[in-house]
């Protein structure tokens, strides 16, 4: 009786891993679509500043995908683990 109640634990902890990498990346989705949204609006708004903006952005979106990579590979060693 303690196996079965085991493997349901387990398999619980294996669907909120899941579920978290699944939000990690519809997060990382959210955040990156802002920053090239604010971005554009930005160099709409001011052209001059049309190439400091696109490196920052783009050092802004590196960031956060790395942050969304780390918590899915986090969550995917709690899910084998």
């Amino acid at each position: 009786m303690e196996f079965v109640n085991l493997l349901m634990e387990a398999s619980i902890g294996q669907g909120m891993a899941g579920i978290g990498a699944g939000i990690a990346a519809i997060g990382a989705g959210i955040g990156v679509g802002r920053i090239g949204g604010s971005a554009l609006e930005g160099m709409a708004r001011q052209p001059e500043a049309a190439g400091d903006m696109r490196s920052n952005m783009i050092v802004a979106a590196a960031l956060v995908e790395g942050v969304a990579l780390f918590a899915v590979i986090v969550c995917l060693l709690v899910a084998l683990g």
